[in-house]
């Protein structure tokens, strides 16, 4: 009987293994979204934070870099691009998220491209040195052109230079509440950091609920996830936190290149607008889906806003 129960409990747990969902996580707008403090200790003490996370919760992931906040006026600045260093050495990745974090709507594709050719110098040469390549692209704003003929005019630019986008599927407005949060944390006003830190988790989790829905509505099962984040005070003090969520929902961690093996992302996008939003969204709106299909996505406490405004 002993055997029997040991044999149910190791069917079960290859079962639950085999079922287990997978998320890479990905930051934007590294070294670090510093709100115009640029106390170096400040910035070295979010950065080095969700590095420890990550690498102490064995998380595989990606983070994507805006050159400009490399230099200052005297040139580049070395303890930022030591950062990036030591980014890559604890075995995280870094991609291209442009040098200035330019909006392509706004823009011509040769400025645009400029930006991103000008946002790889730095990167490139962390990389060649480790022995690594540059690989992915992520769009700021998530805008990847407005009209069809802009949106493959630069990915042909991207496939020309080697370059994968990195989609999200996963969008949330974690910015939100990590301005609230550096404000709250401005005023040393404890009680309110905890309620929005508190309320960020639980916002969090309601976004994973919800576009685990929307993939399961739109390609009957759930994808390999990528989900948005950004490198704040916030996200440093609850990287630990995320993660902990991710594993209660039962979530492998894995990296860029595992989540775009999922078939989902070879799903055409055939619709185009300004919007920046996630590639589900994107999926669903070029099959067609209209408005009930996009109903319950998770709306940012009201709080929040006003604390933004």
């Amino acid at each position: 009987m002993k055997t029997l129960t040991t044999l149910l409990f190791l069917l079960i747990s290859i079962i639950s293994y085999g079922q287990q969902k997978k998320v890479c996580f990905s930051l934007d707008d590294l070294p670090v979204v510093n709100y115009g403090v640029k106390d170096s200790t400040y910035q070295k003490n979010i950065f080095n934070k969700i590095v420890s996370s990550l690498k102490t919760n064995k998380v595989p992931a990606i983070g994507f870099v805006n050159e400009k906040k490399l230099y200052n006026k005297k040139g580049v600045i070395q303890y930022q691009v030591n950062l990036l260093k030591n980014w890559s050495k604890n075995g995280l990745e870094l991609g291209n998220h442009t040098f200035s974090h330019p909006d392509y709507n706004n823009l011509s594709l040769t400025s645009f491209t400029d930006n991103i050719l000008k946002g790889e110098i730095i990167t490139k040469g962390i990389l060649k040195k480790q022995g690594k390549q540059l690989k992915y692209f992520r769009h700021p704003f998530l805008h990847v052109g407005n009209t069809e003929a802009k949106a493959d005019s630069l990915n042909a630019f991207l496939n020309k230079h080697n370059y994968i986008v990195a989609p999200v599927t996963i969008d949330n407005e974690d910015y939100l509440f990590a301005l609230a949060y550096k404000r709250a944390n401005d005023k040393n006003d404890t009680a309110l950091m905890k309620k929005i830190g508190q309320d960020y988790i639980a916002y969090m989790e309601k976004k994973i609920k919800f576009f685990e829905m929307q993939s399961n509505k739109l390609f009957g099962r759930s994808m390999n996830q990528i989900l948005l984040l950004h490198s704040n005070l916030l996200n440093s003090d609850y990287m630990d936190s995320l993660i902990a969520l991710y594993k209660v929902n039962n979530y492998a961690f894995v990296s860029m290149g595992e989540a775009l093996k999922d078939e989902a992302y070879k799903t055409e996008v055939s619709v185009y607008g300004k919007w920046g939003i996630s590639w589900i969204d994107r999926w669903a709106l070029s099959a067609g889906k209209k408005g009930d299909f996009f109903k319950g996505d998770p709306l940012t406490p009201d709080y929040i806003k006003k604390l933004t405004k």
